[in-house]
């Protein structure tokens, strides 16, 4: 691997660390300074850790993989999460904002849930602490494949990897940075390596399908690719196909890892700014990824490439396109991708067992050092389980980011959307939706119908789950009391 490279994601490396370093020196050593930054974050850089840790390895891997192995019709997943994004700032931001420092000024999204409904709150908060870090371990695993296909791909047999596969180097050290800025920086150094990332990531999406497509020869073989419809918006699709794409944007209302940038921003009239921001990176990042994978295809057509695996096809051109400094760029751009989303979810994840399990259950009087220790150490434990599901090479990016999304998105979805809009609704009505909306989720999968339903194309999980989770908490909310506390 040539030393340019090397040294370009070294360079990488030590400004993450770097960040974290002066976060630390500029936290405060409490609770809300480690786990919402003061609420002092700008607007810009809310917008930019929203959006960066949103969109995680995925980004890069498994929205061009689907592109360059289905084409054109995979693109309706990025319309969805247009849209639900842009619906995510309109409606929950700016309430989520306010509701969370008025009601009992909340550090987490189940404190938050325990603050609006106190009939059930502890109750709430156990619930809702189980479901996030159970499926952030497994979001966060997804962010570490990530990672281990890069290194896999890219450095194959070039790197001392103390007898190590090349997949398990990449995961442990992509892993290793994350924990190190995160232990020591808390939701600054995130929020500020989140933004430094998401402008890489940016930059990365923008460049590489403009270089292909330079080539005349390339935009050809795109025309002639051999696949009825490649290019085709609709040609091919189903109706359950595009419900299961589209509604993707659903889990926008339900991701505790973005929404809880929402809750740090300095102040509620920064959120539309803010918005604007955050959805014109989201537009450029997401046309950006489609580009790569429907240019990486017409590549490989023309040039008698042949991709084993999609999800690679990034990794691939930046290897074979770019000088060596420029490829070192490119797998920074991945890597800020992955780290990003892996560095919010093990924060929200520690929060939750610190804030929900630690400080509910265990010692209630922790002084605040030792609530920010006992976070520290979490983030270790959250990191350490995501490890050992990770270990499987063939574990799917795409496959297991959608399981997660799906989780997130149908059992908090539809409770954060009402417990921010509708005063009628109630704690049991909350409870039952979370329950509900989870365990639908979980049992979609395991019947296998998100793979096949009704003798077609699978039902993505999140449409029944976030139904469910909805029908739940209206119906259940109407027949007990009303609520203690209104809105």
């Amino acid at each position: 691997m040539n030393t340019y490279t090397l040294a370009a994601l070294g360079a990488y490396f030590l400004l993450m660390i770097a960040i974290g370093v002066y976060a630390w020196a500029k936290t405060r050593a409490d609770s809300s300074g480690y786990l919402l930054a003061g609420r002092g974050l700008g607007p810009a850089v809310t917008a930019l850790s929203a959006g960066a840790s949103d969109m995680s390895g995925w980004l890069l891997l498994g929205l061009p993989g689907a592109l360059f192995a289905s084409g054109l019709i995979e693109a309706w997943i990025a319309i969805g999460l247009t849209v639900g994004a842009a619906l995510n700032w309109i409606i929950v931001a700016p309430r989520l904002r306010e509701q969370t420092e008025r009601l009992g000024d909340a550090l987490t999204i189940p404190q938050f849930l325990a603050n609006r409904f106190p009939e059930t709150g502890t109750l709430l908060r156990v619930v809702s602490a189980v479901v996030i870090v159970g499926f952030f371990t497994v979001y966060t695993a997804s962010g570490m494949v990530g990672g281990g296909k890069l290194f896999a791909t890219a450095f194959a047999g070039t790197l001392p990897t103390g007898g190590l596969s090349d997949y398990m180097f990449g995961i442990l050290l992509t892993a290793g940075i994350v924990l190190v800025y995160t232990t020591i920086g808390g939701f600054l150094a995130v929020s500020l390596t989140d933004f430094v990332q998401g402008m890489i990531m940016m930059i990365a999406l923008v460049v590489m399908p403009l270089v292909i497509l330079s080539d005349s020869g390339n935009s050809i073989a795109l025309s002639a690719v051999p696949q009825a419809g490649f290019l085709s918006l609709t040609e091919g699709a189903t109706l359950v196909g595009v419900i299961s794409a589209v509604t993707w944007g659903l889990g926008y209302f339900g991701q505790p890892h973005i929404i809880v940038r929402f809750m740090a921003i300095d102040r509620v009239e920064n959120v539309p700014r803010a918005g604007i921001i955050g959805m014109g990176w989201m537009v450029i990042s997401l046309a950006g990824a489609v580009a790569v994978g429907l240019a990486g295809r017409a590549y490989a057509e023309g040039n008698g490439l042949v991709v084993d695996d999609p999800e690679t096809i990034f990794i691939i051109l930046a290897g074979l396109l770019f000088h060596p400094a420029v490829t070192g760029f490119l797998y920074a751009a991945l890597l800020a991708a992955i780290m990003s989303t892996i560095a919010s979810q093990l924060l929200v994840s520690s929060s939750s067992l610190t804030e929900d399990f630690y400080r509910l259950f265990l010692r209630r009087t922790a002084s605040e050092r030792e609530a920010v220790n006992i976070g520290r150490l979490s983030v270790g434990l959250v990191a350490a389980a995501a490890l050992v599901i990770a270990a499987d090479p063939e574990s799917e990016v795409l496959g297991l980011v959608s399981n997660a999304w799906a989780g997130f998105g149908a059992a908090f979805g539809p409770l954060i959307l009402l417990a921010l809009t509708w005063p009628r609704m109630t704690g049991a009505g909350a409870v039952a939706g979370l329950v509900t909306g989870a365990g639908v989720v979980a049992g979609w999968i395991a019947l296998g119908l998100n793979k096949s339903f009704m003798g077609g194309p699978g039902l993505y999980e999140i449409v029944p789950g976030f139904v469910a989770a909805l029908v739940a908490i209206v119906s259940v909310s109407l027949v007990t009391a009303r609520p203690a506390r209104a809105l």
